[in-house]
């Protein structure tokens, strides 16, 4: 049969999901059964006592020779040996670090070396590099309690026009993400890119950092700054091209070999190398440049420490348009890889943005899935966003809400990340700006600009997933966000309030006072859905219980209620500990009161008891059973919060010094349960650190 007959056959997805099944079980390579490209070790530049050895792919090279700042730049004093299989090595015993380099094939073609660790510029030589660094011990947060903060580092400063900033820039600005208690950054592509504005999606030297924003000693101390706050960082990484055309890219052509138009012995020279940004996918056919890509997430790994990947554009890495032309050495590629990862530390996470709500992505590469840890939900973006940018609260659609808040990918929360903004959605080119100046254009501080936004974001922290901010989100950016723009950090000062609101859902979310495990739990019921008076309500929880439970009311509209009653899981106290509508965070809004609240039984929603609460206009309310087991407030749980409880043993309400505080289940005494509530919190941090 022909591919045509086939897929009269089969359903196209299908049909798909069974090749991805195919690949993963039988291993493809280069699109035969067979391993993985052998990998040779020290390629590029590698230092050692006495000198630095050069190797360097370039099979259709007659000669090629290294020269640099330690030669006197001269191509004849450096010849390498031929090693077979189109590589080429030599040692430069006059060579040290720092010195620049390129070489030179077949006695006129100068190139930069397509793994050197740092270049003068994207059109510059190379630099041998000291990858040797002194890394503080860090591990990064488990992935059901991360939370990703989106920034670019050339624009994450205060320094208006002239230059980008830079690592140490960056650094200056680490300890506002500590404060709000950001524990993962995912930083926008730092591989050498022309010029020195760029989002970083055009990068050229894949394993030097771009020059415009320091040097790879810079790079590392701003990860080591990140990790001594217990910040864990994520690298953007493009692999679905490169360039995206001739200019400024020495891969092009790099041994001078190449079809007319085409781009030689890193890229397709098929059909397969049409991308949507020029001509110059990488060909993850050939063994060589399959390493060579392996090697870049290896790179960034062990020479950088980092603690994953966010892969740009998988789509085009696995499908040449975006449309089903397949590319089935791409899917295997990005298998390899994800599992390389995972020997290596399988602790970093390893994230898709495929925007195609294909779950293929996340399942496991023995289930014939790409192997990615998780991925970006585009889905909810548009979902949320849409809900909270339409004008007319009439024209909201609830149930498109409760279908953002519900998405699995494989039933597994953190298989994906959620947001309300990203570099792509509020980016320039995209056409959008940020989503306040989106609800409301030319008045992004408007009341219904911060309510309705705060709302959005509610709803990410607040739904299954790993929930991200873009950079600036937190002190209500407005505009469209470019690469010469700066963030405005007047504005941390102006709306400090819209900060602690987005400080208190991130606290809420890593459950730092014990009372909303749920959070980042795998579950999640849409109990309520009103979509005629525009109000959602929602279950969160781990194990269940108090501290895990979490129940979440939404008002989409600006319609109040002093009284809404919904249902509840969980009969007894529920606790408010968290009101979007409090004036604490913003002067203007309504600080419609939502006080604690006791839940009866009878039926409602679906659930066993029911409760009434306040509810502001475009508002979140989050509550919660039982009391913080950490009852001095010291942001542990040690031998005082025992003592605290043991002074209070066996004492009830009916006391003049009672202390409601120890009284975890609020039963209205202090007694054993209380205890064996605090022992668990405790014996589970001891066995966590």
């Amino acid at each position: 049969m022909n591919p045509k007959q086939y897929f009269i056959l089969f359903h196209k997805k299908s049909f798909v999901h069974i090749l991805y099944l195919l690949i993963g079980l039988f291993g493809f390579c280069q699109l035969s059964i067979g391993s993985e490209p052998s990998l040779r070790p020290g390629i590029g530049a590698t230092i050692y006592d006495g000198g630095v050895t050069f190797r360097v792919w370039a099979p259709n090279a007659n000669s090629v020779s290294v020269t640099g700042s330690f030669n006197g730049w001269n191509p004849q004093s450096n010849y390498l040996a031929p090693e077979g299989d189109g590589w080429w090595s030599g040692d430069a015993t006059e060579a040290r670090v720092n010195d620049q380099y390129k070489y030179v094939i077949d006695g006129w073609l100068w190139k930069v070396d397509p793994r050197a660790k740092d270049v003068v510029s994207s059109v510059g030589n190379g630099i041998i590099v000291d990858s040797r660094f002194d890394w503080i011990p860090f591990t990064a947060p488990t992935w059901n309690n991360m939370v990703i903060y989106e920034m670019h580092i050339g624009t994450f400063n205060d320094s208006p026009g002239g230059r980008p900033g830079n690592w140490q820039s960056a650094i200056a600005k680490l300890d506002h993400l500590q404060a709000m208690g950001i524990n993962a950054i995912e930083v926008l592509p730092v591989a050498e890119f022309p010029s020195d504005f760029s989002w970083g999606y055009n990068p050229v030297n894949l394993y030097a950092p771009e020059s415009a924003y320091g040097s790879p000693e810079d790079m590392r101390e701003f990860i080591n700054e990140c990790h001594k706050r217990d910040i864990a960082v994520l690298l953007d990484v493009v692999y679905n091209h490169v360039g995206p055309t001739d200019l400024d890219n020495s891969l092009w052509r790099f041994d001078g070999s190449g079809a007319e138009n085409m781009g030689g012995i890193y890229f397709y020279e098929n059909q397969n190398r049409y991308t949507p940004w020029g001509d110059t996918r990488l060909n993850y056919f050939t063994g060589e440049v399959r390493s060579f890509i392996r090697d870049n997430i290896m790179h960034w790994l062990n020479e950088y420490n980092v603690d994953g990947f966010r892969w740009d554009g998988t789509a085009y890495i696995r499908t040449i348009s975006n449309s089903g032309d397949n590319i089935p050495e791409g899917w295997s590629l990005m298998q390899w890889i994800n599992n390389e990862i995972d020997i290596a530390n399988s602790n970093k996470i390893s994230i898709a943005e495929d925007m195609q709500n294909n779950e293929w992505l996340t399942k496991t590469t023995g289930g014939g899935g790409a192997g990615f840890d998780s991925q970006w939900d585009a889905g909810f973006h548009h979902k949320v966003v849409d809900a909270i940018q339409t004008a007319n609260d009439s024209d909201r659609n609830m149930w498109e809400v409760k279908n953002a808040i519900t998405n699995y990918y494989n039933g597994t929360a953190t298989q994906r990340v959620i947001y309300t903004e990203s570099h792509d959605e509020v980016g320039i080119l995209s056409g959008n700006a940020r989503v306040p100046e989106e609800i409301w254009v030319g008045n992004a501080s408007s009341w219904f600009s911060k309510k309705r936004s705060t709302l959005g974001a509610g709803i990410a922290f607040t739904s299954p997933g790993i929930p991200m901010l873009f950079m600036g989100q937190e002190f209500l950016e407005d505009g469209a966000w470019h690469d010469n723009d700066p963030l405005d950090w007047s504005k941390a000062t102006t709306y400090i309030g819209i900060k602690s609101l987005y400080t208190d859902l991130i606290s809420l979310r890593k459950n730092i006072a014990k009372t909303s495990r749920g959070l980042s739990g795998n579950n999640v019921n849409v109990f309520h859905v009103n979509d005629t008076d525009k109000v959602i309500a929602w279950h969160r929880w781990d194990k269940g219980g108090f501290g895990d439970d979490v129940v979440i009311v939404a008002n989409f509209s600006a319609q109040g209620y002093s009284s809404y009653n919904i249902g509840m899981p969980r009969g007894g106290k529920w606790h408010v500990r968290f009101n979007s509508d409090w004036q604490g965070y913003d002067p203007s809004f309504n600080n419609w009161i939502s006080h604690d609240t006791i839940a009866y039984g009878g039926s409602m929603h679906g659930l066993n008891y029911n409760a009434s609460i306040g509810l502001g206009p475009y508002t979140m309310v989050i509550l919660s059973q039982g009391n913080s087991p950490d009852i001095n407030n010291d942001k542990e749980i040690n031998i005082d919060d025992f003592a605290l409880l043991a002074s209070q043993w066996q004492t009830d309400s009916g006391y003049a010094d009672w202390n409601e505080s120890c009284d975890l289940n609020d039963s209205g005494k202090v007694d054993m349960i209380d205890f064996s509530i605090l022992l668990s919190y405790w014996l589970e941090g001891a066995k966590t650190n």
